[in-house]
């Protein structure tokens, strides 16, 4: 089997990558920095935007399966910046398996894609795309990830979108990261009454869930369907950013702004930023107000049913790892 991964430099690609190479796999990635470590290991690089459409084309060639990846996340951002990678990138990449004679295709997508500004609580697949965007990241992704689901079946290719809530682990240049900081500079503020239930999940997990997608394609049932992936085991959000931080003797966060208090801050703080043509992340946007504050948890059953997905890391032991990792590496010093 030949596998491209694109964005197999980045955190959860790095994940796939080596569970492939595990399996015996040949391995291709692109994205857009070199990496040197990956190369070392006999995985070839094709170091290119996802928008350079020959590029996409290339690094398919002789390929059995794409596990697309590669995106631009981010709070902020103008909307062309967003589209280009995630919807034109997605298109190229859905163009390339189709001439390349590729049949399989996994779309790493998010629960964003279906956000309303409301809370979730245990919603399943049926949920429909979102709306009030708020978020050129989430509103770009749902554009990507519904034009692959109705690839399904087309030229031969059968899709397959996941939906990872708030991937973390070893390794995250994102999340925990960002959290830390925030946290040691006293940035960091509870928003609303700190009891809100969100979904996470382990990256180990994550990467598990796209090789099943691709074992599961074997199946035609299983095409042309997105899948909620997670621990399966909502967190109180706040106390489980309390207790990572609590864990790295960092002071557990307490002071606490209303949601309609952080929401307001974050259209002014979108205002500004789009004045001065500031292109750093805001310190509170509309979105993120909402999605620190309210529930979002997902119904994992279809993941089960079909693709066979329980997370083989649970929180505890994946905690565990992150705070050693981290103490031992001085990462967050």
């Amino acid at each position: 089997m030949k596998a491209l991964v694109t964005g197999g430099g980045g955190f959860l690609g790095r994940y796939v990558v080596q569970k492939l190479c595990k399996r015996g796999a040949e391995v291709v990635i692109l994205g857009r920095s070199p990496q040197p470590a990956i190369e070392a290991q006999g995985v070839k690089v094709y170091q290119s935007e996802i928008e350079n459409f020959n590029s996409v084309k290339d690094a398919c060639q002789g390929c059995d399966v794409v596990f697309h990846i590669a995106a631009k996340t981010g709070i902020w951002g103008s909307w062309k910046s967003f589209f280009q990678p995630n919807v034109i990138g997605t298109r190229n990449v859905i163009n390339a398996c189709k001439e390349q004679g590729i049949t399989r295709l996994i779309y790493t997508s998010t629960p964003s894609v279906v956000f309303n500004g409301n809370s979730i609580e245990g919603a399943d697949e049926s949920l429909p795309y979102g709306c009030n965007w708020l978020s050129h990241y989430a509103h770009t992704k749902a554009i990507a990830e519904a034009e692959i689901l109705a690839t399904n079946n087309d030229d031969g290719l059968r899709t397959i979108a996941l939906r990872p809530h708030l991937i973390w682990g070893i390794g995250d240049p994102h999340l925990i990261p960002r959290v830390v900081a925030r946290a040691r500079g006293g940035k960091l503020r509870i928003i609303g009454n700190g009891r809100n239930r969100v979904d996470i999940t382990h990256v180990d997990n994550a990467a598990d869930a796209h090789l099943l997608a691709f074992d599961a394609l074997e199946n035609e049932n299983a095409g042309g369907r997105p899948y909620f992936i997670s621990q399966d085991q909502p967190v109180v959000l706040w106390e489980w950013i309390n207790e990572l931080l609590t864990r790295l003797n960092i002071r557990p966060v307490q002071k606490k702004i209303s949601l309609n208090k952080a929401y307001v801050l974050g259209m002014g703080f979108e205002g500004i930023y789009k004045l001065t043509g500031l292109s750093s992340d805001p310190p509170m946007t509309r979105f993120l107000a909402v999605e620190l504050a309210k529930n979002h948890f997902f119904n994992i059953d279809a993941a089960r049913r079909d693709l066979g997905y329980e997370p083989a890391i649970n929180i505890e032991t994946g905690l565990n790892q992150l705070v050693e990792h981290l103490n031992k590496t001085g990462a967050i010093n």
